[in-house]
């Protein structure tokens, strides 16, 4: 067995969502969701077929983010794993409705840090053990950080505005 980590490429200002799936019928899927989810978002997504003529399959709504989903697949390599990489939309409008999806079976990352995906080989083929997403922590945070954090959230973002 080999091991081996695959950087992936994220556009800037994009976020992704890495996941395993089991159907062919996924590229359609996760297309509609994303096109029902949040109307106007650009998002590219990319699908290891893992049977079968065994292809990388795509779809999106830009073109240049269809291409880099799809360039992300050929690296890592491995069976029946999505990415789907979106501007102006984040992961937590579309990560509850993709956990639904029927052939998704679960979901690695879904970030706009940079990650690094640690992928097994055999004979047979490669499979996603896991992904670096960041980096490793570097302290706890103070009670200034707490302020900062709460204020991101609702004075920024507008969560729990109040």
């Amino acid at each position: 067995m080999e091991l081996k980590t695959v950087k992936i490429e994220i556009p800037e200002g994009a976020n992704i969502i890495i996941g395993q799936s089991h159907f062919i019928k996924t590229v359609e899927d996760l297309y509609e969701i994303m096109v029902t989810s949040v109307p106007g978002a650009k998002f590219g997504l990319a699908f290891n077929e893992a049977s079968g003529p065994c292809l990388i399959r795509s779809d999106g709504n830009d073109e240049a983010l269809e291409k880099t989903a799809i360039k992300n697949c050929q690296a890592m390599q491995a069976g029946h794993v999505f990415i789907l990489i979106m501007l102006d939309a984040y992961p937590i409008n579309v990560l509850n409705t993709i956990k639904q999806c029927q052939e998704v079976c679960r979901i690695y990352c879904a970030t706009a840090n940079p990650v690094e995906v640690v992928v097994a080989g055999t004979d047979q083929g490669c499979g996603v053990l896991g992904v670096i997403d960041g980096f490793s922590p570097k302290g706890v945070e103070s009670d200034k950080d707490k302020d900062e954090r709460k204020n991101l959230l609702r004075n920024i973002i507008g969560y729990k505005r109040g």
